[in-house]
């Protein structure tokens, strides 16, 4: 059976802007997921990139088109300064972590459901009402928002140590168990396009 090692950060709108597609495309070739939350401020300090607010403005303002035009193309609403970004990005990580250890809900609706908080209802992923709320509307217990914090820590710290050693330096970005590497929510149709066999 094919599998997605999944590393992402819910605060990154090319996460958000995948919607649910990683999902369809898993199921379409009978594929797993592991779901891998981290801290992609980190990853970006230990693999070279640079935060979007100290990029040149040219790459910033490219950044900004780009977003929209990607959310266009999904068929998602998108605000392109939201509220509540940057934020802390560590307690949904830490719920997406429980979610998963629990079982039960849809984890992809949960990981989507941080991301449209965020980017289309100007909501603070960090806060904890938010947190159960996406947790709730994904068919998990709220109350994982409250529990499994130390195992979450460790595994969000430990996702970041997996993701340099395994050559990620961005968000969202897919390996599969071929060790095939995408970056990026514009390689969905790549990732479909590996797990068929085709390249």
């Amino acid at each position: 059976m094919p599998h997605i090692d999944y590393f992402f950060a819910t605060l990154s709108p090319f996460t958000y802007m995948n919607g649910l597609r990683v999902e369809e495309i898993a199921s379409k070739h009978g594929a797993t997921i592991t779901y891998k939350p981290l801290d992609i401020m980190g990853l970006f300090s230990r693999t070279g990139g640079v935060p979007p607010k100290d990029r040149h403005p040219n790459r910033q303002e490219y950044r900004l088109q780009d977003m929209r035009r990607r959310a266009a193309i999904a068929g998602l609403q998108i605000n392109l300064k939201p509220a509540h970004w940057p934020t802390n990005g560590a307690p949904s990580g830490y719920a997406i972590i429980a979610a998963q250890n629990a079982g039960g809900g849809d984890m992809g609706k949960l990981v989507h459901s941080f991301g449209a908080a965020c980017w289309a209802d100007d909501r603070d992923i960090s806060q904890d009402d938010v947190i159960r709320d996406c947790l709730q509307g994904a068919g998990f217990d709220p109350a994982l928002a409250d529990s499994g914090l130390l195992t979450g820590a460790d595994t969000f710290a430990s996702n970041l140590d997996e993701a340099v050693r395994r050559g990620v330096f961005g968000a969202p970005f897919f390996i599969t168990d071929q060790d095939e590497r995408l970056w990026g929510q514009d390689r969905l149709d790549d990732l479909d396009a590996v797990l068929a066999g085709k390249v």
